[in-house]
């Protein structure tokens, strides 16, 4: 950091620079408008309706209808065709393994899947995302529909009782004695599942697609990985064929833990080794499926073929009935007639609804813009909200529970081809072709098989964990997030994880606009650009004149940080020096009344301090102040006033137009010639901020004698 002297005017080019004006610019006057015009401009434009706009509104709603004319079936169909059978038959164990996790019977995690994948392809935007069951937000509905069977008096599922000996007489009239435990899980579910998808329908209606920028992908990633340990955790009773009830509140993880540590006397040792080769047939096979997979034209769907044959063994073994090995049960065929939800039961599951609403659509947002600009064309936020809605609304009167995307099944879908939503509609199919004839044959499946599906598909989020000391050097904040979300979820509380995660994220923004500091610019050489000097060699400063510029908007949580930085940054800081002032005062009139006192070396120094300063002007550098608010207004109007007093000038330059309006609006600029007309002049450069400050001083005489 050097001082230039060619900075300092000369008699040569005085008159020229005296004679040298700052940037003008005019500003674009608004027109002002009643509010009455704007409410009246607002309604028609929002409720107007024209047979143009009528249609691109149904287009809009319904985006098959849209893309499916234009649809290139040469091109397109065998991509289609073969992504939606594989992710077809992927889905079928998969559907009846997440059913474990939502306490539900098998059948309906199938129709959870067959009827999430027709309603998205008729309404969703994105070509390549699966929809349908995601083991999170099954997670989260089994852990609401286990807390209302405990709170409604069911014995759990593994007790000595039978589900028919706990049923009891439910206050709705569509229920009666002889709705068993099973039926009132599945009526709880639905009725999460259908507040969830109202919950989603709504923010559609109201435009708020936006809010899924406030879940950072760190925070996601920590709250699935979170998840991802409750769920393992909450499989291994199964590996061990252990009876014991899903535990409830807070710290499930190490209740779960204890309980199973506590009951492995009683594990049934024909699960254990089920579960042990299936784990050593499905743990290698599926990581040749990834390690191949560019070479493969599809992976080999290794889960089906397990569950074919753990289904055999079982049924020919007897595994039931000889070893008391827990299997899937009856899987009825076809459909059940619409149900509606248990309306008495939606105040009780309201916020669990909401929480689930939130995650299922940022998830699913998320994967589908990801996607998306990965392919190269747009999808509509909104409109993704309304299309995981209706996934959710619509099925949930047929008794599924709540979906969303699932990263998995859409990775397996673009690999395979995929260039529509027809391949979901042939996914569909698969789907309808195991609820018509082959659920049954499903019967003998042991629920170990099932558990070890669910742990093999977690490997891709627990891997999570190798990864931090990478994302630990790319942003400690993120990563921050992501530990603190992901603990919270796993060992604390699953819903309660997300919104520490949305605490933790918002706290961290806040914390860097209180971690700003003061910057002093030295101006480059050769160019009129301005920089941090402690960051770049060779900047140059101007005598007299200090520019600074401060990295964050100035607002009431800052504002006083922005003052002790600023004075730091300057050497100079006017409340100290008007108390040092006042203290020299006070003596020096103590020694007026004492005539044979003689002033120290202090006050000798205090004497000259005000007169020797070098300190002239100070420019602010507004250029990366986004917002101000009456704090932040009122802290700069403190800071100019407090340096006037010691006769130092403090202008703003470069200050964005949403800055200006509000320091007009603060009364920061004088509104008469009387109160001081030069005040006003605004500064679009730091340059023209320089010269005009170095011009008062050269008027005033102070200038010269520096340079």
């Amino acid at each position: 950091m050097t001082d230039a002297d060619d900075f300092c005017p000369t008699a040569e080019d005085g008159a020229e620079s005296d004679q040298q004006h700052p940037l003008i610019l005019q500003r674009v006057q608004e027109e002002p408008k009643s509010w009455q015009t704007v409410v009246s401009n607002r309604l028609k434009k929002n409720c107007s309706c024209t047979p143009k706009k009528a249609k691109s509104k149904i287009l809009g709603f319904v985006p098959i209808v849209k893309w499916l004319p234009r649809y290139q079936l040469k091109e397109w169909i065998l991509g289609d065709v073969m992504s939606g059978l594989i992710v077809g038959i992927l889905l079928v164990p998969q559907s009846i393994a997440y059913s474990l996790l939502a306490s539900q019977d098998p059948i309906y995690g199938l129709y959870t899947s067959f009827f999430a994948s027709i309603i998205y392809a008729l309404l969703g935007t994105s070509r390549h995302i699966s929809v349908g069951i995601f083991g999170v937000l099954c997670l989260l509905v089994g852990q609401v529909v286990d807390r209302e069977l405990a709170l409604a008096g069911y014995l759990p599922e593994n007790s000595i009782l039978s589900s028919n000996d706990s049923s009891i007489l439910l206050g709705n009239s569509s229920f009666g004695m002889d709705c068993d435990r099973s039926c009132y899980a599945i009526t709880v579910g639905a009725t999460v599942t259908f507040t969830a998808g109202v919950y989603q329908v709504l923010m559609g209606i109201f435009q708020v697609g936006f809010v899924s920028v406030y879940l950072s992908d760190s925070l996601l990633s920590g709250f699935a990985t979170g998840a991802s340990l409750t769920i393992l955790t909450s499989q291994f009773k199964y590996l061990l064929g252990l009876k014991i009830p899903r535990p409830q509140g807070w710290f499930t993880l190490f209740k779960t833990w204890y309980s199973v540590l506590s009951n492995l006397q009683n594990t049934n040792v024909c699960d254990l080794v089920t579960s042990l080769v299936c784990l050593m047939i499905l743990l290698p096979t599926k990581e040749l499926n990834d390690r191949f997979k560019a070479k493969l034209k599809a992976p080999i769907p290794f889960e089906l073929f397990v569950v074919v044959i753990a289904t055999l063994a079982s049924h020919f073994g007897n595994f039931n009935t000889d070893y008391g090995s827990g299997v899937a049960g009856t899987i009825p065929t076809g459909f059940l007639p619409p149900q509606m939800p248990l309306w008495s039961l939606i105040p009780n599951v309201a916020v669990d609804a909401f929480s689930i609403a939130i995650v299922g659509f940022a998830i699913t947002v998320s994967l589908s813009e990801m996607f998306a600009k990965k392919h190269g064309y747009t999808v509509d936020a909104n409109q993704e909200m309304y299309a995981i809605g209706f996934c959710n609304i619509l099925p949930s009167f047929f008794r599924c529970f709540t979906t969303s995307a699932a990263l998995t099944k859409t990775l397996v879908k673009e690999s395979t081809g995929c260039q529509t939503q027809i391949s979901g509609i042939i996914s569909a199919l698969v789907l309808l072709l195991v609820l018509l004839v082959i659920a049954p044959l499903f019967y003998s499946l042991q629920k170990c098989v099932l558990a070890v599906i669910i742990l093999v598909n977690l490997r891709g989020a627990l891997r999570k964990f190798l990864d931090i000391p990478s994302m630990w050097r790319v942003n400690r904040v993120d990563t921050s997030i992501w530990l603190i979300t992901m603990a919270t979820s796993a060992l604390v509380n699953t819903e309660l994880g997300l919104l520490v995660g949305v605490l933790v994220s918002a706290l961290c923004v806040l914390a860097r606009t209180q971690q700003a500091k003061v910057l002093k610019l030295g101006r480059a050489s050769n160019r009129e650009y301005y920089e941090d000097v402690s960051s770049y060699r060779g900047l140059q400063t101007h005598p007299g004149v200090a520019v600074f510029r401060y990295d964050a908007p100035i607002y009431y949580a800052n504002q006083s940080l922005f003052k002790k930085s600023l004075y730091k940054s300057a050497g100079l800081d006017p409340l100290k020096e008007k108390s040092r002032v006042m203290k020299f005062k006070r003596k020096k009139e103590k020694q007026q009344e004492v005539p044979d006192v003689k002033p120290t070396h202090e006050d000798e120094a205090g004497v000259t301090l005000m007169e020797n300063k070098s300190l002239r002007s100070v420019v602010i550098d507004g250029s990366s102040i986004s917002f101000l608010d009456t704090a932040g207004v009122n802290a700069l109007k403190e800071v100019r006033k407090d340096y006037a007093e010691l006769g130092v000038k403090v202008v703003l330059a470069q200050c964005n137009t949403s800055v200006l309006d509000s320091l007009q609006r603060g009364g920061y600029y004088p509104k008469t010639e009387s109160d001081g007309g030069e005040e006003t002049v605004i500064f679009y450069t730091i340059e023209d901020a320089v010269h005009y400050v170095q011009n008062l001083s050269a008027a005033n005489g102070d200038y010269d004698s520096k340079c």
